[in-house]
């Protein structure tokens, strides 16, 4: 049975666990405010929030419920637009109707719910980061600019607030949300976690979000099981100079790490280029591996870091991640085991590291060519180096041979120059929907240049690289 907090009821189901929420909510609850748009997570017009008990409080944030099965929301509140409503408008509300920020309104209530999640989870909010929150919302009527004044209003209304009281309360006093959400920590500490299987279901899911696009009627027929649900770590750890992630680590959390932060700062800001923040929250790091994507980008740059993955089946096993991938989405992974964790050695040394994508949409697209650099030096020369190519071939590739050339030498353009070449020997590029061959053998030579240049702009011009 599937036991959860929906707006302010509290749910049964003995539905299966791989049913669609937006389906249950629709069909099921005729909550027909979460609306059917896109089905694959990219409009952002089945937007829900789901917040899950974490240390006494409630921790919200939101995903597309297009891509989220119903087995996931055991022990968590679902919240739709129909659960923020009051016996007036919200503020959020009122500010979309007062400042035209709605047309036709298919899109509203998932702008709605992604500003009040971000509402949720702000203490000072600001402008840039409010629209941030809304990247996985499309609209196609207003042109944005009438959402973006709702959104300056929602700032504002929020700022007069009591800023003395705790943040939920001040959110309810300032009709941000309805009262009730006061007790929904209460009301989820009595649920009792679901008991776990003691045989392992055939498929297992984490994350979903690349899934439930292409194989959504098969998994609802499926008895699957998801890892996401406390069944392998969710947690980011580093011990001496080695970092841990969980396999249900979300991208996200991968995102905002203090200790992702520290060693690799570009990383945020980058990191935002996978994907909405929706997607984000649900996308795993073990999903995103297992997918085999050639293009996957948490894959791209793991295997720039010399990654390991810890398997988990009758016997546990460590794999090197550039000896995990055999053919085109063929993996050295028995059917019975999962991905528990990946682990990757900080170099003691200064290190230089840079990611790279280029994809037909700036943001929330996935790449045509994606590269990885992670560089140590020692005495002006290249002491260890690891290069990783999405994109160009039929798996995940590391630029071995071009890696053997540049470990002990000098860096100058002469040098990438010839480097480049060696790598364009390495790849087997096809032409497909994101650009011909041509243009990704041209897109990863740029983008290997590129490593050099923005990482040691005092040893090479650009000038010298075309």
């Amino acid at each position: 049975m599937i036991e959860f907090i929906l707006n302010n009821q509290k749910i049964i189901s003995d539905k299966p666990p791989t049913t669609v929420l937006l389906d249950f909510l629709r069909k099921d609850k005729r909550l027909t405010g979460t609306k059917e748009g896109c089905r694959e997570g990219d409009c952002g017009a089945c937007t829900i929030l789901i917040g899950e008990l974490s240390k006494g409080k409630v921790k919200y944030k939101s995903v597309n419920s297009c891509l989220m099965p119903l087995g996931e929301t055991h022990g968590k509140h679902i919240v739709t637009v129909e659960g923020l409503n009051q016996t007036e408008l919200t503020t959020v509300q009122l500010g979309m109707v007062d400042e035209g920020g709605t047309q036709c309104g298919f899109c509203t209530p998932g702008f709605i719910i992604s500003m009040t999640g971000y509402f949720m989870n702000s203490l000072k909010p600001n402008l840039s980061e409010a629209i941030e929150s809304l990247g996985g919302n499309i609209c196609r009527c207003t042109g944005y600019m009438g959402i973006i004044r709702a959104v300056e209003y929602s700032i504002s209304s929020f700022e007069r607030t009591n800023s003395s009281l705790k943040h939920i309360d001040r959110l309810i006093d300032g009709k941000f949300i309805p009262l009730y959400f006061k007790n929904i920590n209460k009301q989820l500490e009595i649920i009792l976690p679901r008991k776990k299987k003691s045989k392992r279901n055939s498929l297992v899911i984490s994350g979903g979000t690349d899934l439930y696009v292409q194989r959504w009627e098969e998994l609802v027929q499926s008895k699957a099981e998801f890892i996401s649900d406390k069944r392998v770590s969710s947690e980011i750890s580093i011990s001496k100079n080695k970092i841990k992630i969980g396999g249900a680590v979300t991208i996200q959390q991968l995102l905002e790490s203090s200790i992702i932060q520290k060693h690799f700062p570009s990383l945020r800001k980058q990191l935002e280029l996978f994907g909405s923040l929706p997607i984000r929250n649900r996308a795993t790091v073990a999903g995103n591996l297992v997918n085999a994507s050639p293009i996957g980008d948490i894959t791209n740059i793991l295997l720039a870091l010399d990654s390991k993955i810890i398997l988990k089946g009758k016997r546990n096993r460590t794999i090197a991640i550039k000896k995990f991938y055999k053919g085109y989405k063929i993996l050295d992974k028995g059917k019975n085991e999962f991905v528990d964790s990946v682990f990757f050695t900080i170099p003691s040394k200064k290190f230089y590291f840079s990611y790279e994508k280029v994809s037909k949409r700036t943001y929330l697209d996935i790449a045509s060519v994606n590269t990885t650099a992670m560089i140590t030096l020692n005495k002006n020369k290249i002491q260890s180096i690891g290069l990783s190519a999405g994109g160009v071939a039929p798996v995940p590739l590391i630029l071995l041979n071009t890696c053997k050339y540049l470990k002990g030498k000098m860096i100058n353009s002469e040098t990438i120059k010839c480097a480049s070449e060696i790598a364009m020997n390495e790849i087997s590029p096809i032409s497909d929907a994101r650009g011909s061959k041509e243009y990704k053998r041209l897109l990863l030579r740029q983008l290997f240049f590129a490593h050099f240049f923005k990482l040691f702009s005092n040893k090479i011009k650009a000038e010298e690289l075309i």
